[in-house]
């Protein structure tokens, strides 16, 4: 049986506030004592060759009560976008999305959006920013560069209305203990582009030589689950190694990651399963 228990640091705010200062306590230590060299540099002249460019829409049908956070997570995404467009990933340097980003507060002009806490849905102060390390994630692994960390909900809370990626393909973080990280172990610079259009967070990673070879990120082994009256859902992400010049020959395939995750809506097949029982009882 599956059962969801609540952590210590959930059951009281303060243990809750000392749970999340000694996480970032911590967070802040390594950034300053590791051995890594953080991207720092943005530059507005763009890099000369595409590796990869992804759109996603900025608001999606989700009730109207949750309407006002979207378009609260429009002004946060404007925000942190200024502190990444152009970001330069030369050899041997770490992309950390937190340090980049910061803390959101309301100082900073961040607004309440949606953001996915302990099994739940809710509004939080720089809500929705989310939605940019997603699209980063997603346009990395379609490149040479190492993600050294990512971490992804461990919930579904919402049906694949014009869902354009795999489930389970982005990239979520809250500051500054669950960062998303990739580190440049190639001998090429890399460069991080993001802009609003009048409906989607746009953004592409760019580099200074062309290569000669791309990535397929492809689904596979997807399935919804059952299991004690609660629904799951699961899924494997693979990546192809393709040469460009030579027909799209594959070369190599990778497992990115497996994915397995509570969902929080009855899936359309059980749906659909449902009411054929019905038709067939009546």
């Amino acid at each position: 049986m599956i059962k969801n228990r609540k952590l210590l640091s959930q059951r009281h705010p303060v243990l809750y506030f000392l749970a999340v200062s000694l996480r970032r306590l911590r967070r802040y230590l390594a950034w300053y004592f590791d051995d890594k060299k953080y991207v720092s540099k943005r530059s507005p002249d763009k890099l000369p060759f595409r590796v990869k460019k992804h759109q996603s829409v900025l608001l999606k049908k989700l009730g109207e009560s949750d309407m006002q956070l979207q378009i609260n997570k429009v002004t946060n995404l404007r925000i942190a976008i200024r502190n990444i467009d152009g970001i330069i990933i030369r050899p041997g340097q770490t992309f950390s999305f937190c340090k980049l980003v910061g803390l959101p507060t309301k100082r900073k002009g961040y607004l309440p959006g949606m953001e996915l806490t302990f099994g739940e849905a809710r509004a939080g102060i720089g809500g929705g920013i989310c939605q940019i390390s997603n699209l980063i994630h997603w346009v990395v692994i379609h490149s040479p560069l190492t993600v050294t960390e990512r971490y992804h909900h461990s919930f579904d809370p919402f049906p694949d209305d014009g869902r354009v990626l795999p489930f389970g393909s982005g990239a979520t973080v809250f500051y500054n203990y669950r960062d998303y990280q990739f580190t440049n172990n190639t001998p090429y610079t890399f460069q991080i582009n993001l802009w609003l259009s009048d409906k989607c967070l746009e953004g592409e990673l760019r580099i200074d030589n062309e290569l000669d070879y791309a990535y397929h990120v492809v689904e596979k082994e997807h399935q919804f689950l059952k299991i004690d009256e609660q629904f799951f859902r699961k899924n494997e992400i693979w990546r192809e190694k393709i040469l460009k010049f030579e027909g799209g020959k594959v070369v190599d395939m990778e497992l990115i990651t497996k994915n397995f995750a509570r969902v929080t809506y009855t899936p359309d097949s059980f749906i659909e399963l449902l009411n054929s029982k019905q038709l067939h009882l009546g």
